[in-house]
């Protein structure tokens, strides 16, 4: 499985998402290939939002390797699964998606009752709450993951 984040800029949410369920996949051995992008491109090549990185870190998430990119037309053939963290750019990435697009584009955070934003810490500076959010989405991920497998 081949599994995209995607948030704004790629600073805080997506790079966070990686990080986490590449910890809790890696714990569980299931196979995945991961990376993470932002709708916009104004960060490109930059690492991770400083306060991200420590909130990640203290919980045992390593981002400083990650480095920002903007979502391309290509992504939509090289991943199986785009998992955007808010509506916005849910709707943001229908714009670049290709016509013969592969990849599913869902929202990251899905459930019986729906689904929800993941709030943007970059402006809320509520990271460890964001990191919960991130943290509590990534196990349901992977418990749907290993149930189709």
């Amino acid at each position: 499985m081949r599994i995209l984040f995607l948030c704004l800029g790629n600073i805080c949410r997506s790079p966070a998402a990686e990080g986490v369920f590449r910890t809790l996949a890696a714990n569980e051995g299931v196979p995945v290939t991961l990376d993470s992008a932002g709708t916009g491109g104004w960060h490109a090549g930059e690492p991770p939002y400083g306060p991200m990185q420590a909130a990640a870190k203290a919980r045992g998430h390593d981002l400083s390797s990650l480095r920002a990119r903007q979502l391309s037309p290509e992504d939509f053939r090289s991943f199986d699964l785009i998992l955007a963290m808010d509506r916005q750019n849910y709707r943001d990435a229908q714009t670049v998606r290709p016509a013969d697009a592969t990849a599913r584009l869902e929202m990251f955070l899905q459930s019986e009752r729906g689904v929800s934003d993941v709030p943007d810490p970059y402006y809320t500076r509520d990271f460890e709450g964001c990191l919960d959010i991130i943290e509590a989405g990534s196990r349901a991920l992977l418990k749907r993951l290993q149930r189709a497998q």
